[in-house]
């Protein structure tokens, strides 16, 4: 299975990106077993969080075949190979670099860039991009989301990243949301994993 229909097979059984910034190597599998457990598919470490390439080695060895394993605040290109190296398949950004997204795709691996803007949104497709994150989402609306979702085409994967919490993903999912990236509200530094897995059962819960 190409890393693409992974994503695809993991995105349709749950769509929450759990995002574990600031996570350490040494607390990350017990913090995913959580997820995984709660039902997520999709974790990612930031690469500005501690070791992140250790903490995606470990997520990605020990839950091979159990969930997609990323990265994010993937900022340049030379990070995607070590990335890919580390056994990451995702590469998520806070921006719409298109060197990133075309690199990322000439790996075969999974491309999720940041978008704004519609400008930035046709830029991210034309490069290649898997799916949109729509970032940050406090600066933007459901209503925002719908009107890109009415010229965009109609089976790119728009998900809202920032703010997103159990009480606030239905007016999203209504404008056209195919999923959500989960920060703070999921997982924040000092978190223990019962704390996570609580957190993320109210996710997952909040999605039926």
């Amino acid at each position: 299975m190409s890393h693409i229909a992974a994503f695809d097979a993991a995105f349709a059984r749950c769509p929450l990106i759990a995002i574990l910034r600031g996570v350490k190597p040494d607390e990350v599998e017990g913090i995913g077993e959580a997820l995984v457990e709660a039902g997520f598919t999709l974790i990612e470490v930031p690469m500005n969080s501690p070791d992140p390439l250790d903490s995606v080695a470990r997520l990605a060895k020990r839950f091979e075949g159990r969930a997609v394993i990323g990265a994010g605040t993937v900022l340049k290109v030379d990070q995607v190979e070590a990335v890919r190296a580390a056994g990451g398949t995702m590469i998520i950004s806070p921006n719409a670099n298109t060197a990133v997204i075309a690199a990322s795709a000439a790996a075969g691996l999974v491309s999720l860039p940041g978008i704004a803007t519609p400008t930035e949104a046709f830029a991210a497709i034309d490069a290649g991009a898997t799916a949109l994150k729509l970032f940050p989402a406090e600066a933007a609306s459901p209503s925002v989301l719908k009107a890109m979702r009415a010229v965009l085409p109609k089976d790119m994967r728009l998900l809202p990243v920032g703010g997103i919490a159990p009480d606030n993903m239905d007016p999203w999912r209504d404008a056209g949301a195919a999923g959500f990236g989960l920060g703070s509200a999921l997982y924040k530094v000092g978190l223990t994993a019962d704390q996570v897995a609580t957190n993320a059962r109210a996710f997952v819960a909040a999605l039926k």
